[in-house]
């Protein structure tokens, strides 16, 4: 199963709008990001070899275990970071053309052998109900299709060889389209248009010429001679989701609400951080003194020693400018800390 259809209800446009766009961009998965060439002697140039692995979808299974390269204390990349796999194929003496598919990609294990998981022709490894446990392992090509091939990489005559070294990394599609989990996200809402947000042209008959989606079962259809509401909006959005084959659709789905929800925990959290330092007497920078009457970074005492002019001290005397006048001083907008109404500056 690589698809799943949803209904979001309850909610409005714009955050339904960032749950799909999320879906699409933010959801970390795994793809081959440097590729490392021993030998190619192949007709393709090594660029073309590039970044034909790099779309290839491998599996993303347990990719939260993963760390960000920009995260890990690595060099370049290690096994907390980064997943390795070769590719080594050869037509060494067949007159017949060599296709090099997916499947002929292994991960590499620590002492340089294929991993126990193996990758034998003929072999699927689609995860076929959408459970976490039928994925293949972390950074194994996705093979999907009945033959058991995957995609093709390139073809080798006589004497043509490939030797390469791929090293797989976490990362969203906002980087790198190769780290989209999603190939299509269907959004749908008021499949009758009752809202009339979609200008529907057609010659002769509307209702033949824009038939109903499926989702149109799901609400009533508008009757003759209802009263249109200009304050309505939509509440109800069916969504479906076909993932790439890297991670079960569910999977997706609630990753893709746990990075909104996270990024949203940021946002709260900035904001309260903000409010407290420059509304609520919260801590603050060392030269910014607290109008409010609070404590500031210093205690009840100014940047620059002494006490502060609004708890209840006298400003620091500073001759003929005025500021040697007591606080509390009233201006057309109520109470001063500086001194009387009409003090020189």
């Amino acid at each position: 199963m690589t698809t799943v259809d949803f209904v979001l209800s309850n909610t409005s446009l714009s955050l339904a709008n960032s749950i799909r766009r999320i879906f699409h961009a933010e959801v970390p998965t795994i793809a081959i990001d440097l590729v490392e060439i021993e030998a190619n002697t192949s007709v393709l140039a090594d660029e073309f070899l590039a970044h034909r692995l790099g779309l290839i979808p491998l599996s993303a299974k347990n990719v939260d275990d993963l760390l960000y390269t920009r995260d890990c204390d690595c060099d370049q990349f290690c096994d907390n970071c980064s997943v390795v796999l070769r590719l080594n194929a050869a037509n060494r003496s067949s007159d017949e053309i060599v296709k090099v598919y997916a499947k002929d990609l292994y991960v590499e294990s620590g002492a340089g052998q294929r991993t126990a998981y193996g990758n034998g022709n003929g072999r699927t490894n689609g995860f076929g109900d959408g459970i976490d446990d039928n994925q293949p392992p972390r950074g194994e090509p996705v093979i999907l299709d009945p033959d058991g091939n995957g995609s093709l990489i390139c073809k080798l005559r006589r004497g043509q060889e490939l030797k390469i070294r791929c090293i797989a990394k976490k990362g969203i599609a906002k980087e790198h389209a190769k780290w989209m989990p999603t190939a299509a996200v269907g959004f749908e809402y008021d499949p009758h248009n009752k809202l009339r947000h979609a200008d529907l042209w057609y010659e002769s008959d509307a209702k033949e010429e824009w038939p109903d989606s499926k989702n149109a079962g799901w609400e009533e259809p508008p009757q003759e001679g209802d009263v249109f509401d200009y304050d309505a909006e939509p509440t109800r959005f069916y969504i479906n989701i076909e993932g790439s084959g890297v991670m079960p659709p569910d999977q997706i789905l609630h990753s893709g609400i746990r990075v909104l929800q996270q990024k949203l925990a940021t946002v709260i959290q900035e904001l309260q951080h903000s409010g407290q330092g420059q509304m609520n007497g919260g801590p603050r920078s060392p030269d910014m003194m607290d109008m409010t009457g609070n404590a500031t970074a210093y205690g009840h005492e100014t940047a620059y020693g002494g006490g502060s002019a609004w708890g209840g001290v006298t400003a620091p005397a500073a001759g003929p400018s005025g500021w040697d006048q007591p606080a509390g001083g009233a201006t057309p907008y109520g109470a001063t800390p500086y001194g009387q109404s009409g003090v020189g500056w």
